[in-house]
């Protein structure tokens, strides 16, 4: 019976996606036309991400370590296990900010109107595709854009779900534009949604949500890259164990 339940809450999950997409497209159609309508974009897509998550059930508690100065710019990372990850962020970041993410993304009908506009799809199979994004990717830090990053590129099959590595390349980018990372520990989103919960459909609930400190990358160079992505790894990785159970 739980799994039915779980099941049926999905669909209705689902429902809610599309009727959501459906109310806000026309504005999110007209804001991604142009670069200069971006930042009354993220508006519009902070109330997209919001209604499916309130009409089932499922919400957000946010803990921060430290107030963020949203007048700065910062390359935002998380760890990533669920669909509504993307949620978590866009209701988050209260500045001007884009995803960088897989190029399947391209391929959903929904999150493809935000990565063929103010979003950044990533090929890492193509070594040309991956340095025309990070270029990209670093044109908006220079114009005061945030980004938001699932450093580890996937969601892994390991369920309960773990940390995978991440991936060096937004770190080596804060480090050349010389922007803080927040790290962000999403603690419990997978047992709500885990993945697109195909498998195991979802639930309501209360995602746990912690705010890190930001990490300052000044006075560092590409050589501490790899340093810098281990202390952001450790930072987020250590918080997770109060949510293991």
């Amino acid at each position: 019976m739980k799994r039915f339940l779980k099941r049926i809450h999905l669909l209705l999950y689902t429902a809610c996606v599309v009727l959501s997409f459906t109310i806000f497209y026309p504005f999110l159609y007209y804001f991604t036309r142009k670069p200069a309508r971006y930042s009354t974009l993220n508006s519009f897509r902070y109330m997209f991400a919001i209604l499916p998550s309130l009409l089932t059930g499922i919400f957000y508690r946010f803990k921060f370590k430290q107030c963020i100065d949203w007048s700065k710019t910062y390359v935002i990372c998380a760890n990533h296990s669920s669909n509504l990850d993307p949620t978590v962020l866009s209701l988050l970041i209260k500045t001007k900010f884009a995803f960088l993410g897989k190029q399947d993304l391209l391929e959903n009908p929904v999150t493809a109107l935000f990565f063929k506009t103010i979003d950044i799809p990533v090929n890492r199979d193509s070594k040309i595709a991956s340095f025309k994004a990070f270029k990209r990717a670093a044109e908006y830090l220079e114009q005061g854009i945030s980004l938001a990053i699932f450093p580890e590129g996937k969601i892994g099959e390991d369920y309960p779900p773990v940390m995978h590595e991440f991936k060096n390349g937004p770190f080596r980018l804060a480090i050349e534009k010389k922007v803080a990372i927040i790290p962000v520990t999403i603690g419990d989103s997978w047992k709500k949604m885990w993945d697109d919960g195909t498998k195991y459909g979802s639930s309501p609930g209360i995602c746990h949500i912690c705010v890190h400190a930001p990490v300052e990358t000044s006075g560092m160079d590409i050589a501490d890259a790899d340093l810098l992505r281990d202390n952001i790894y450790n930072i987020i990785h250590a918080d997770l164990a109060q949510y293991e159970s």
